[in-house]
Formats: structure tokens, C-alpha cells, sequence
């Protein structure tokens, strides 16, 4: 009768926070995503994409990615994660030449952090059923790959695969 009681309390303890609106998360942190600290550059279809992030410090990291097709940019991104009481985010803001925003100015796609291990870190964007796997692939290379589900399960293609820049 104990064991039922137990079984029960840490179910109940499991489901709680989802019956706040709050699903279970793993929280992360920076040094989870720390490997894409440097600068970066990714050559995809004929198009330049440079990337640069800053190192982990206190409770964030930054970055941008210019976008460039025939010496001319298409689109800038500004990166923030950040270490919330809720967990690691991601926080995207796109920008048109000329530092057009594409979202309203207190508006920016949020990810949140799912899980990591060594060398990879996962995030499910906010509202939509993607997926983003920064995945270092070597100490000169990463990846950011988008999930999504298909059939029941999560499907991965690599988007941009960066070499470091020396």
C-alpha cells in the first residue's frame, strides 16, 4: 500500500507543474551552447553566411549572423540566450537591410532548451512544432540543424554547417 502511495505522489509530482501551464523542462545552461563561441562562416547554396559569438558571461550569450548572396545582404540575425528562471532560451530577432525589423520591437522567436549533451544542444521554438540542433561536428565545425516531426518522429537536415574562421 506504501509503494502505491509513492508511485502515485511522484506522478502527481511530475504532472503538477503541467497542470500550471508549466511542462517539465531540463533547464540547461551556457555551457551547454558554449562551442559555438568564435566566428563562423557557412557557404550554402551560393550565399555567405558569417556568424559571431560572443563567449558565455553571467547569465547570457550573444551573437549575430549576417546573410549575404552576391556581396550584398539579405538578412541579419540578432541571438541572445539567456539562463531564466524557466530555463535556457534562445531569443532570435531578423532584421532586413537597413535594420528593418521583421518582428515587432517587443516580439522575437523564443526556443526553448530541451535537452543537451556533449558537443549538441536542442531547442523547440515557441508555438511551433520545429526543432534546432546546434551540433559541433568538429573543433573547426558546427551545425544547426532543423527538426521536424514526420510520421511520428523528430527529422533532422542540417540548415548551415559553419567553419570556424581563423
Amino acid at each position: 500500500m506504501r509503494h502505491c502511495f509513492l508511485l502515485w505522489l511522484c506522478i502527481f509530482m511530475t504532472l503538477l507543474p503541467e497542470a500550471y501551464g508549466q511542462a517539465p523542462t531540463n533547464s540547461g545552461s551556457l555551457s551547454d551552447i558554449s562551442f559555438i563561441a568564435g566566428h563562423w562562416k557557412a557557404t550554402p547554396q551560393g550565399s555567405t553566411v558569417e556568424a559571431l559569438w560572443s563567449a558565455p558571461a553571467g547569465d547570457n550569450m550573444v551573437g549575430v549572423i549576417r546573410m549575404m548572396k552576391e556581396g550584398k545582404a539579405t538578412l541579419y540575425e540578432m541571438f541572445a540566450f539567456e539562463e531564466t528562471q524557466q530555463g535556457l532560451v534562445a531569443l532570435v530577432k531578423h532584421f532586413q537591410p537597413g535594420l528593418v525589423g521583421l518582428e515587432e520591437k517587443d516580439q522575437s522567436d523564443r526556443y526553448h532548451f530541451l535537452q543537451a549533451e556533449k558537443g549538441s544542444a536542442i531547442f523547440e521554438k515557441q508555438g511551433e512544432e520545429v526543432r534546432i540542433l546546434y551540433e559541433k561536428r568538429s573543433e573547426d565545425q558546427f551545425a544547426i540543424v532543423i527538426g521536424k516531426p514526420q510520421e511520428g518522429e523528430w527529422v533532422y537536415q542540417d540548415f548551415w554547417v559553419f567553419n570556424r574562421v581563423k
